[in-house]
């Protein structure tokens, strides 16, 4: 006999928080984008900062829904924790982007370039494991490899700011430079937050 669910169940959260992730992955892949071509191609900050933009509205939206949505499909403060924690991914992103144009960088060191690559795979596994919330399915792998990728990012950046004492640069550049790698860092941390928050709806959820 066919079970018979009485809790009405909103699907359109796990619209939101998959095209939240989505954008995750697009932020990601423009700030790759100009990493690679920075001074060159500085249209590219517009479409990070577009992003960006796209993902505080899907926030709100989250935010409305959860205001109008009397039952949830999960606990609404972690629906809340959730994009709040997507959406910081683009924040960090953002704000990396933004510091290249501030801080009239010329040329991007190749650390920077693979902090980004690290950014751009974290958003990858992050997006499949947010896929994972629309019938509590197994993400495990997938979380696994996010966890991997902090530990890369945390290497790299250890290794990026020792290069840069080494470098003989100007101490504004260091200094400069520095607060970049430290950001592009933040911003893989938050993929991390965003697994763990993720990582303990599932396990509620099971």
């Amino acid at each position: 006999m066919a079970r018979i669910s009485l809790v009405p169940q909103n699907r359109e959260f796990f619209r939101l928080l998959e095209r939240a992730s989505a954008n995750a992955i697009g932020i990601s892949r423009q700030l790759v984008n100009l990493l690679d071509e920075f001074p060159a191609n500085g249209s590219r900050l517009r479409e990070v900062k577009e992003l960006e933009h796209e993902g505080d509205r899907l926030t709100r939206e989250v935010v409305d829904l959860l205001n109008r949505t009397f039952v949830t499909p999960f606990d609404r403060d972690d629906i809340f924790r959730l994009a709040t924690a997507l959406d910081d991914i683009c924040d960090h992103v953002d704000d990396a982007a933004t510091n290249l144009e501030l801080y009239d960088v010329r040329r991007v060191p190749e650390r920077a370039r693979e902090q980004g690559d690290v950014i751009n795979r974290a958003a990858t596994k992050l997006e499949a494991s947010v896929w994972c919330l629309d019938g509590f399915e197994d993400a495990n792998g997938e979380l696994r490899a996010l966890r991997e990728l902090e530990d890369e990012g945390d290497r790299l950046v250890r290794q990026a700011v020792a290069e840069l004492f080494r470098s003989g640069q100007d101490p504004i550049s260091i200094i400069r430079w520095k607060d970049i790698h430290e950001q592009l860092e933040e911003a893989v941390d938050a993929f991390q937050t965003a697994g763990d928050v993720l990582e303990a709806i599932l396990v509620k959820n099971r």
